[in-house]
């Protein structure tokens, strides 16, 4: 997992220094007998240039009982990253429910992901402008959350929204 750079007297900024990537231990200590040692995986990569920037960047994991190389560990987790972030925006186009069927759920589910695949190929393949080098993609012009709308817009004109129920009198 990474780890948060900031602390006091140092931390784990301390180790951000040198050009290599390398591991070493790092102790906490809350009091006296209360301290914690674990295994530090200190990652750089050179920016070459990439968005206007340079030099080394650090890129910080803790590991515990792991036998492999530190740049498997960065390519790991940034796998890792795009599959949170596929679960986050699924849940912004999540549909609720309360019923307990797990096979509906598992659709709705489905549903979710799918919208958000619809989403990412259409920024790709109509929101987006060839460049050199990579895509240029307006997230801003047409984000999640106004695509779920203008769908929510579309089947409320084709269907009609109840609004409310009103009971017979008598």
């Amino acid at each position: 997992m990474p780890a948060i750079k900031t602390g006091k007297k140092g931390g784990i900024k301390q180790f951000l220094k040198g050009k290599k990537s390398y591991k070493t231990t790092y102790t906490i200590t809350r009091d006296k007998d209360d301290s914690v040692t674990f295994d530090l995986w200190i990652v750089c990569k050179y920016r070459k240039g990439k968005r206007n920037q340079h030099g080394v960047k650090y890129f910080v994991y803790v590991a515990h009982n792991i036998r492999t190389n530190l740049d498997y560990i960065y390519q790991d987790y940034r796998k890792r990253f795009g599959i949170e972030t596929s679960y986050r925006l699924k849940n912004i186009c999540r549909i609720k429910t309360n019923n307990k069927n797990p096979a509906l759920r598992l659709l709705f589910v489905g549903i979710s992901f799918l919208l958000v695949n619809i989403w990412v190929n259409l920024l790709w393949l109509r929101i987006s402008r060839k460049r050199k080098g990579s895509r240029l993609i307006y997230r801003t012009i047409f984000a999640l959350k106004q695509m779920l709308a203008f769908l929510s817009q579309a089947l409320q004109r084709k269907y009609q929204v109840v609004e409310g129920i009103y009971l017979p009198s008598g």
